[in-house]
């Protein structure tokens, strides 16, 4: 008996959760499509990798697949909806930038691969910044009101830093780890004051007009010199730094006139409505006390009210006995 009760007390609990899910599911068909179907085309390539021995890809795989469950843990843990458009964005950016740009090569067969995605990682981290300022700004529990353009301002300053901080991990493991994060660009002239003969600081230009390294003719099979990345660093920060622009100027506007433009909607992050539903206070019958906040008076008993009702006779007699101030006057005087 007692495992039967148990099993149903886990089926009633379980019923809830698949009930919910469905749910979900119905409510975002199109995610949920576009969320399994990449996670089939990351599972093909992770057994292909494996397969091939490529242990490095695989783990990008696992990375992949864990960075596409991101968008799910923010929307169940912190309460916090996510728009259609912009979770789709998400999942296609890390399959981008990990799958097609890291293991198929897209960064160097594609020109231009690399900086859509830094453009675009401006865009949507300027969105997340404003979205969790603009939380904020609009509930009731913080006693401040930002203006649009410090809500603005404050949008571009997190795209930024996220941007920087991606660099310096990009730096970190390409001096640690041997990686080539920071994609190295074909130079034809060093300018360097460091060449300068006498130590000055003045800038020494020199073309490269030959170049052998290990007895290859460089300038015959790459046209030039490497830069160490450094050019990519500066393009990858200057990118990102357009797509901070472009939606800080649009969230800017959409404060100024809330609720007016559908296109910011589809990139703001908003605290979910069920769990607002759940912390409110249960409606009460009296529409004029909606919180139940108001004591009820209270009644007087019947014995408070013949109190009150014999008071006033017992102040009539206490005035009889008592003698007037004139008659108190005349007593003193036949005394003295």
């Amino acid at each position: 008996m007692k495992e039967n009760n148990n099993m149903r007390r886990k089926e009633s609990r379980r019923t809830p959760t698949l009930r919910n899910l469905k749910a979900q599911i119905k409510e975002h068909k199109k995610t949920f499509t576009l969320y399994v179907l990449l996670r089939v085309l990351v599972l093909a390539t992770l057994v292909l990798q494996l397969l091939n021995g490529n242990y490095e890809n695989v783990f990008l795989c696992c990375l992949t697949l864990f960075l596409f469950l991101l968008p799910s843990f923010v929307e169940v843990n912190f309460h916090i909806a996510l728009p259609d458009t912009l979770e789709i964005i998400v999942l296609l950016f890390i399959f981008s930038a990990e799958i097609l740009g890291e293991i198929n090569s897209f960064y160097t067969l594609i020109p231009h691969w690399d900086t859509v995605l830094h453009t675009i990682n401006g865009f949507l981290c300027a969105a997340i910044g404003f979205s969790m300022v603009d939380i904020l700004n609009r509930n009731e529990k913080f006693a401040f009101s930002l203006s649009p353009a410090y809500l603005a301002l404050v949008s571009f300053c997190f795209s930024m830093t996220i941007g920087v901080l991606w660099e310096f991990f990009e730096c970190g493991m390409d001096l640690f780890f041997g990686t080539d994060m920071q994609k190295d660009y074909i130079i034809t002239r060093i300018n360097s004051v460091t060449l300068h003969p006498d130590g000055l600081n003045k800038v020494i230009s020199i073309p490269i007009n030959s170049l052998v390294v290990n007895g290859e003719d460089w300038i015959a099979k790459y046209g030039g010199y490497l830069d160490i990345g450094l050019l990519d660093t500066m393009k990858d920060l200057f990118v990102n730094f357009i797509g901070a622009v472009v939606f800080s100027g649009i969230g800017y506007f959409y404060v100024k006139s809330r609720g007016k433009g559908k296109f910011v909607k589809e990139f703001i992050l908003t605290v979910d409505s069920k769990d607002e539903n759940k912390n409110a206070l249960p409606e009460s019958p009296d529409a004029s006390d909606p919180a139940g906040l108001t004591v009820p008076e209270e009644q007087p008993s019947p014995s408070n009210t013949a109190k009150q009702d014999a008071s006033p006779a017992k102040e009539k007699r206490r005035r009889k006995k008592e003698p007037s101030q004139p008659e108190k006057h005349r007593a003193e005087k036949n005394k003295i």
